[in-house]
């Protein structure tokens, strides 16, 4: 099958609003032509301006259609292959889905402050600043209640993996860099996100990466 899409992204080691589209369309078998620009290198900005409006990454180009924004280009991808069910199917957990992708969307900022993405490095020694941890022990209730109330019958926040999953993926890169301590229940589910092959690919194509953002 024809790939119809282009998904243009950043470093696979720091962009973390890139890994939630990928991981999506990656998961779900859906075909696309991927174009990698380095953030912060050279006229980096002025090369994804050719892809997206915003100047920012993610972008999705399918045909005449361009979709920016993470969040955006998973809601189109949901409605282009409705079979697919990357949302839940049940419209309790299809509300909580979308609600808890908001909520990362918009919130977490300390976490993404303290801990920004940096799939190739171990920290096991950070020390956790508290508006970081509040941030963390957030999402670890988040993954609890989901899996309690919705995700019994499979290994993913609701069962079968869907779009949720893809938003919180970065957050597992950063509790794996950062040596966030997890619950029981989190941890399990922890360990299922990084043993994906999906997320393991990402991992290996980012541990060969030479591009190094200080800041």
């Amino acid at each position: 099958m024809a790939a119809n899409f282009t998904l243009v992204i950043g470093n696979k080691n720091y962009s973390s609003w890139s890994l939630r589209p990928w991981l999506v369309m990656k998961y779900f078998k859906i075909p696309f032509k991927e174009i990698l620009v380095p953030l912060y290198e050279g006229d980096y900005r002025q090369k994804i301006l050719k892809y997206s409006p915003a100047g920012k990454v993610p972008t999705l180009i399918s045909g005449n259609v361009v979709v920016w924004d993470s969040l955006a280009i998973c809601e189109f991808l949901s409605e282009a292959f409705p079979k697919k069910n990357l949302w839940p199917k049940e419209k309790q957990a299809r509300a909580a889905a979308r609600s808890i992708c908001a909520e990362m969307h918009s919130g977490f900022i300390a976490l993404r402050r303290n801990c920004p993405m940096d799939v190739r490095t171990v920290k096991p020694e950070f020390n956790v600043p508290t508006d970081t941890q509040k941030d963390a022990d957030r999402v670890v209730s988040i993954w609890e209640s989901c899996r309690r109330q919705f995700g019994k019958k499979g290994d993913f926040l609701f069962g079968n993996f869907t779009i949720a999953d893809a938003f919180y993926a970065p957050v597992v890169w950063r509790f794996n860099t950062y040596g966030i301590k997890l619950s029981t229940d989190a941890k399990k589910y922890f360990d299922v996100m990084l043993q994906l092959p999906a997320m393991r690919e990402w991992q290996t194509a980012a541990k060969k990466e030479t591009w190094v953002i200080e800041h």
